[in-house]
């Protein structure tokens, strides 16, 4: 493995590295995600929905964390739901909530982890981990403890230990919710410094400002794909209506 790495995945060049055809999905009955055709090949990619719109089951079937019902997954030509090797090299993914995420004590072993998991032995992840500190400015975190980290510097942790791994593709499902403000900032400023490719889903437009490409999930089914100058105000316009509506009086059934 080698070991000179940067923060910034170099080369990377925009196509259709994520490719979806026909893709539908069933939950214990219900219908998430129903036709869905994309082809998702820009550097910053967001996809955005109202709860319950689809977004995080569709964020674990880009990581290969589950197989469609029906349709194809490609990223980088291959079905990462199995071929689990490919999804470490392709895919890294940052979930909502960090605790379900970090599983080591140390920040040091945490890191370490992916890179092991790829193949490195011990001495040699550990070297490259601590090489990715000193890149974040964290050298000092290498021996803290994960569960005496606030959920800023948790979040951040995931980040370093994904970012080691060198995915081409990072996928973050809601990693700022819950965060205050000058911790999503300086969390969004070390994701900008990567050059690979980005899939960030949100319900809230504001992170997704200036993005190449975003989606629009509306009930499991594609409702928009452009810019985010070309979804986004329409999005916002059609969540403002609703809101002056009361679907949530609307029981279930």
């Amino acid at each position: 493995m080698h070991m000179d790495r940067s923060l910034a995945h170099e080369g990377f060049q925009p196509g259709p590295l994520i490719d979806l055809k026909d893709v539908r999905h069933v939950i214990e009955g219900q219908e998430v995600l129903r036709g869905l055709t994309l082809s998702l090949g820009a550097r910053r990619v967001g996809i955005v929905g109202r709860n319950g719109s689809g977004k995080s089951t569709l964020a674990r079937l880009l990581a290969g964390l589950i197989s469609p019902t029906e349709g194809s997954i490609r990223i980088g030509g291959k079905d990462l739901a199995h071929d689990r090797r490919a999804a470490l090299r392709e895919v890294g993914i940052l979930f909502q909530n960090p605790d379900h995420q970090i599983i080591f004590p140390t920040v040091l072993e945490e890191i370490s982890f992916g890179l092991r998991q790829q193949g490195a032995i011990r001495a040699e992840a550990e070297a490259h981990a601590r090489a990715v500190l000193s890149r974040f400015g964290k050298v000092h975190w290498s021996e803290a403890q994960t569960n005496a980290l606030s959920q800023g510097q948790k979040h951040l942790v995931c980040l370093m230990a994904v970012v080691a791994m060198e995915p081409r593709t990072i996928l973050l499902d809601e990693p700022f919710s819950g965060l205050d403000i000058p911790t999503r900032r300086q969390l969004d400023r070390y994701l900008s410094h990567y050059s690979g490719q980005i899939v960030h889903v949100t319900h809230d437009p504001a992170d997704l400002d200036g993005y190449d490409q975003v989606i629009w999930l509306d009930a499991g089914t594609l409702r928009r794909a452009g810019t985010a100058a070309e979804v986004l105000p329409t999005y916002l316009a059609e969540m403002h209506a609703q809101g002056e509506r009361d679907d949530i009086s609307n029981l279930p059934g």
